[in-house]
């Protein structure tokens, strides 16, 4: 009995380091970090056009299983109708397809969609692109949109 008890501790202690291992390997993703909208396009009925308003500023944070995000003016709402919007959600990652479940949004008609892209990263800029759709808001369009990474 003597001799299993260390056995066993030392079974318990390298399964707690590969855990722990996973863990590290998952925040080394490289879409993980902080990201700024750079363009945006739609497509919608064989029309495709830009939604980027380079009035407006837009980041990204995704972290190991959420992601998070926030547009604002960038007049600081000196202007008439000053605008602020925010999101986040859950999310997974498979290989280059990227799924947002979007649990939160300050237009609570798009809360509790699911929103499924195709991701790449190339240096320093994250291209996503997929399907828009929400019935009840009759929303239903095709979105490419690159984000540079924020450096530290």
């Amino acid at each position: 009995m003597k001799i299993k008890l260390p056995l066993l501790l030392i079974a318990i202690i390298s399964c707690s380091c590969s855990v722990n291992q996973n863990k590290t390997n998952q925040n080394d993703l490289p879409i993980i970090g902080t990201w700024e909208l750079i363009s945006a396009t739609t497509t919608e009925k064989d029309s495709t056009f830009s939604t980027f308003d380079p009035k407006l500023k837009m980041i990204k944070i995704i972290n190991p299983d959420h992601f998070s995000f926030f547009q604002h003016d960038l007049t600081m709402g000196k202007e008439p109708n000053p605008k602020f919007s925010a999101g986040a959600g859950r999310y997974t990652l498979v290989n280059d397809n990227y799924t947002e479940y979007l649990e939160y949004f300050s237009n609570r008609a798009w809360e509790n969609n699911k929103f499924e892209f195709k991701v790449s990263i190339k240096n320093d800029t994250l291209i996503q692109q997929g399907l828009e759709k929400v019935e009840k808001l009759g929303v239903d369009r095709i979105i490419t949109e690159k984000y540079k990474r924020i450096k530290k």
